[in-house]
């Protein structure tokens, strides 16, 4: 049932619980202990709310940033990780594989804003050994969601 309902609230964290329950032929109690449960347990982290920013007046740039680091002996990439995650600005970090270590995603209300918190904070970290940024330019389809609307063809047909 773990899973069912993990799939479920993924796509839509404000479903019903009494929806949930019926999509699932369980009772709306056992939906909500499941959920109680896995929150105690970290496997449920948070709720968010997924926004296109292009359709708001907000001025926003989303930027991501890969980042090659020394690894601490003993620990790691986890101690500079934490580092990085611990600025405001910076929405998630992730281990990769590949070219470099670490993948950064952060936001800011401007290219010069963004670039200047890679280059006066990111890159001055003593572990850090290089870092590549690239702008989200525009967003097709995020967590599952798509965002774009598919372009049609509005001129007039015209037949024979």
């Amino acid at each position: 049932m773990r899973e069912k309902i993990l799939s479920i609230i993924e796509r839509n964290s404000r479903i019903d619980l009494k929806e949930l329950a019926v999509i699932l032929g369980v009772e709306e109690t056992d939906i909500v202990n499941e959920m109680e449960a896995m929150e105690k347990e970290g496997i449920i982290c948070g709720y968010h709310t997924m926004i296109d920013w292009e359709k708001t007046s907000i001025e926003k740039v989303t930027a991501l940033i890969e980042v090659r680091v020394t690894p601490q002996r003993g620990q790691g990439f986890d101690n500079i990780a934490e580092r990085i995650y611990k600025y405001p600005e910076v929405n998630s970090v992730y281990l990769i594989s590949g070219g470099y270590d670490l993948l950064v995603t952060l936001e800011g209300k401007s290219l010069k804003e963004v670039s200047a918190f890679v280059s006066d904070k990111l890159s001055a970290l003593d572990t850090v050994l290089s870092t590549a940024t690239h702008f989200i330019l525009k967003k097709y389809k995020d967590h599952g969601t798509i965002l774009a609307k598919k372009y049609e063809d509005e001129r007039e047909k015209i037949t024979p």
